[in-house]
């Protein structure tokens, strides 16, 4: 047994129910890997989770929070393949990473891509897994011409890169304030609001679209500008009526025939490039590349969004919920976890 320190919320609401809490943490078992943290990924969903925006389970206080860490390899379980004590890592899951030491399924672990420091590849994983994913589903290849709305996000900002990478080019939606930024991933920035379809429709037609904000107007600017929906990637809730017809259309392109809109018609599809698409819908398998979750992270590669760097060296600092700021935090980080 070792013992771990470790913030849990005590009960639900702000960040006065998290407290410092010595546990005890097991050996690994079959199939899993110790790891002593380095760094943790704070994202939005851990905020709603302890204020209790998910529900107020009495039963699951105390509640570790965390999904997403980077660190060291201290121990393995029996049947881990690959992974090594003294290996670094990422590792994502339901781990509890605010923690100075957590247990991971090794099938959910990856060996940390050398260009990225600690504090970086903490915030990397699950944002990279979504981004390559979505990339994936929507089949973006060299000279295709993808949409991304929220491409100034955590997600975004690395499908953008990831998009960049394959040869495609990204044309993204996001506020002023972040077009600059853009232009430097490469990508052709428009702002959101009234004319958003034109603005799009003066730089080129629109071969896949990419919908991480889940408003009215990203789900119709997609529907309007891309001929084939099944071409339509989108993680965030939309609408009902919207995901009826996007769902229908991906089958409806799948078979083969025209269909119509009132709002928009989707042309015929090629019947290989549909089934493409249809594969391109499963997860990626990334245990096949636990050496490198992303092929593509390099020196001068993807980067995640680091909003607001934050260490906690002690219960008595309430930057935890802060950084989060409540509503738009795409990643943050919980940085150098004190190691006893």
């Amino acid at each position: 047994m070792n013992m771990t320190q470790a913030i849990v919320a005590t009960s639900y609401g702000g960040a006065d129910v998290l407290e410092f809490r010595d546990i005890t943490t097991p050996g690994p078992g079959p199939g899993q890997v110790l790891i002593n943290v380095k760094a943790a990924g704070v994202n939005p969903i851990d905020w709603k989770l302890y204020s209790g925006a998910f529900g107020t389970d009495p039963d699951k206080l105390p509640m570790r929070l965390g999904l997403e860490i980077s660190g060291t390899i201290a121990a393995v379980g029996a049947g881990v393949d690959g992974l090594v004590p003294g290996d670094d890592v990422i590792a994502a899951g339901q781990i509890g990473g605010y923690a100075t030491r957590v247990i991971a399924a090794a099938d959910q672990v990856f060996k940390k891509p050398a260009s990225l420091s600690f504090n970086e590849a903490a915030g990397f994983l699950l944002t990279g897994q979504t981004a390559v994913h979505l990339l994936e589903a929507t089949n973006v290849t060299e000279g295709d011409t993808v949409l991304i709305h929220g491409a100034a996000g955590g997600v975004g900002l690395l499908a953008t890169q990831l998009a960049k990478a394959r040869g495609a080019t990204v044309i993204a939606t996001a506020s002023a304030a972040r077009h600059d930024q853009l232009r430097g991933y490469g990508a052709l920035p428009v702002e959101y609001g009234p004319g958003l379809q034109e603005r799009v429709s003066a730089i080129g037609p629109v071969d896949a679209a990419l919908d991480l904000v889940g408003t009215d107007e990203a789900a119709d600017v997609s529907l309007a500008l891309v001929a084939d929906k099944g071409r339509i990637g989108h993680y965030r809730r939309i609408r009902p009526c919207r995901k009826r017809w996007l769902q229908g259309t991906r089958r409806r392109t799948r078979r083969g025939p025209r269909h119509r809109n009132p709002a928009c018609r989707a042309s015929r599809a090629d019947p290989a490039s549909g089934q493409r698409r249809a594969e391109g819908h499963r997860r990626p398998d990334l245990s096949a590349q636990r050496s490198s979750p992303s092929p593509r992270i390099r020196a001068d590669g993807p980067r995640p969004r680091k909003d607001h760097p934050a260490a906690l060296a002690n219960p008595g600092e309430q930057t935890l919920s802060a950084a989060p700021a409540g509503v738009w935090c795409t990643k943050c980080l919980l940085v150098e976890v004190p190691m006893n």
